[in-house]
C-alpha cells in the first residue's frame, strides 16, 4: 500500500472533502483526487461516496479511516521527535474522564500536565458514559469500575470506597427507624444500606428524600443536615476529620477503581505514555487518602 496515497486518504477524510484538506494542506486538489482515486484502485474498494455537494465515507473507507488515522499521526510525531533529537510529546491529546473526578481533580492535573508539556494540546470532556475511542477520537478514557473489553487495555490507578455519613445533628435511632437520605440517581423508596462498622454488620433503613444527579451536590446536602448519604471517602474525608460529618460505616461490596483505557491495536504514543506517568507520580500508592490530599492542596 502506498503510505503517501493513504496520508492524502486520510487528509481528506478529516476534513470531511477535498476542497477542504486542499485549503488546509496548500495541495492541488487536482492531485489529491487523483491519489485517493489511486488508493481505491489499488485495494478494488470504493472508499467515498461522491455526490454533487457532499463526499461520505463509504463504510470502508470509514473502518480505513479509524484504522490507520492515529497510526499516521504516531508515524508523523516521532518521526519530528527524532529529527528534533529529542522525545518531547507533542500534538493534541483527547480524554474523556467521568464527572465526579473532573470536579473534584482534573482541572489541577491537566493544568499540571499543561505546564509540564507546554507542547502537548490538552483537551478533557466530562463523560459518565462509556465513549466510543475510536469513533469519537479520544486518545485515552478514565473510567469507574470498567466492564472487561478485548480492545481496550489499561491499569487501575486510583481506589475509593463508599461510605455512609451524616451531619453530626441527624443520628441512626437505636430502634431502627427509617432515616432520611440524599441520594444520587433514581429513588427506591423504602432502602435498606449495608454497612461494616468496628463492631460488626448492620442494616440501615433509609428514606430517601431528595435526588441529585452528582456526588458534589449529595455531599453538599448531607453537610446542610437534609439526611445521610452514600459518598466516596476522598470526596469526605476532609469534613471526617473537621467533625462536620460523621462516620456511620463503610458500605459493602467492592472499591471503586479508576482506570485508564486505550486502544490495543494503536501504538502507545508519547503523549499517553507521558500522561500515564504523570498520573502515577499524582498518586503512587493509589489510595483514598492520596486523592484526598490531592483535592484539598
Amino acid at each position: 500500500m502506498d503510505l503517501l496515497a493513504l496520508a492524502d486518504f486520510n487528509l481528506v477524510a478529516r476534513h470531511g472533502g477535498f476542497g477542504k484538506a486542499s485549503r488546509a494542506a496548500g495541495r492541488p486538489k487536482a492531485t489529491l483526487s487523483r491519489r485517493v482515486a489511486e488508493l481505491e484502485a489499488s485495494l478494488d474498494l470504493r472508499l467515498f461516496e461522491r455526490g454533487k455537494r457532499a463526499l461520505k465515507l463509504t463504510e470502508e473507507g470509514r473502518a480505513l479511516f479509524e484504522r490507520t488515522g492515529q497510526l499516521l499521526t504516531e508515524i508523523d510525531e516521532t518521526a519530528a521527535a527524532i529529527a528534533s533529537g529529542g522525545h518531547s510529546p507533542r500534538g493534541r491529546l483527547r480524554i474523556s474522564a467521568p464527572l465526579l473526578f473532573s470536579q473534584i481533580a482534573m482541572g489541577k492535573l491537566a493544568a499540571g500536565f499543561a505546564l509540564k508539556y507546554p507542547e502537548v494540546r490538552l483537551e478533557v470532556t466530562t463523560e459518565d458514559r462509556p465513549v466510543d475511542m475510536i469513533e469519537e477520537a479520544y486518545d485515552l478514557v478514565i473510567r469507574v469500575n470498567p466492564e472487561p473489553d478485548e480492545s481496550l487495555v489499561g491499569r487501575a490507578f486510583l481506589r475509593d470506597r463508599l461510605v455512609v455519613v451524616a451531619s453530626p445533628n441527624l443520628t441512626p435511632d437505636a430502634d431502627g427507624s427509617v432515616v432520611p437520605a440524599v441520594v444520587r440517581g433514581p429513588v427506591r423508596q423504602n432502602d435498606v444500606w449495608n454497612v461494616t462498622t468496628p463492631t460488626g454488620k448492620s442494616r440501615i433503613e433509609v428514606n430517601p428524600i431528595l435526588s441529585l444527579s452528582s456526588l458534589v451536590m449529595v455531599r453538599d446536602a448531607v453537610r446542610m443536615g437534609v439526611g445521610a448519604g452514600r459518598l466516596p471517602v476522598s470526596l469526605v474525608s476532609h469534613d471526617l476529620a473537621a467533625g462536620t460529618l460523621v462516620h456511620w460505616g463503610n458500605v459493602e461490596g467492592p472499591d471503586i477503581a479508576l482506570w485508564t483505557l486505550y486502544p490495543t491495536r494503536r501504538l502507545l504514543s508519547a503523549r499517553v505514555s507521558a500522561f500515564l506517568d504523570f498520573l502515577r507520580e499524582a498518586f503512587p500508592q493509589g489510595t483514598p487518602d492520596e486523592l484526598a490530599a490531592y483535592v484539598g492542596k
